[in-house]
């Protein structure tokens, strides 16, 4: 927005009160949209949600930091290659099930054990959470990039 300004013929661009305002509630409904992600993840295996829809969700709360402050700021909070990050998501989303197939059951057999966690006691691990948390950062990641990658355009 201030570039837009400043290339308009607007030399003095200051930062508006709103951004004060912004910035604060950015970092709240942050929070609120990342563990409403996280909620729609878990519960993706019994009910509507799972990892392509936490992964929007998670991107989407992202994007909301960016619009408040820029994208520099966003890589000082969050230092992560969104490359590196969509590669490991398709390698879960790609290799679990060609594991499983490698094992001789159809390719999206999905397979489940019980691990035993100290805190929460005895828990089921199903294969298709692991292929979930692929498709979650597979969206995630590459929602962000494009959005980066699109705002580099306009400076």
């Amino acid at each position: 927005m201030k570039n837009t300004l400043k290339k308009a013929g607007y030399n003095k661009v200051q930062k508006q009160m709103n951004d004060v305002f912004l910035q604060f509630t950015a970092k709240l409904v942050f929070f609120i949209i990342i563990m409403f992600s996280f909620n729609l993840f878990f519960a993706g295996h019994y009910t509507p949600g799972g990892g392509f829809v936490g992964g929007l969700l998670a991107a989407a709360a992202l994007i909301l930091l960016v619009i408040a402050y820029d994208r520099k700021t966003l890589e000082n909070m969050v230092p992560i290659d969104f490359r590196l990050v969509i590669t490991i998501g398709l390698l879960f989303a790609a290799g679990i099930p060609t594991l499983s197939f490698l094992f001789g059951t159809p390719f999206f057999t999905h397979q489940h054990t019980y691990v035993e966690i100290p805190v929460f006691g005895e828990v089921a691990l199903h294969s298709a959470v692991l292929f979930d948390i692929g498709v979650f950062l597979t969206v995630a990641a590459t929602a962000l990039l494009i959005i980066v990658l699109v705002g580099e355009a306009d400076e």
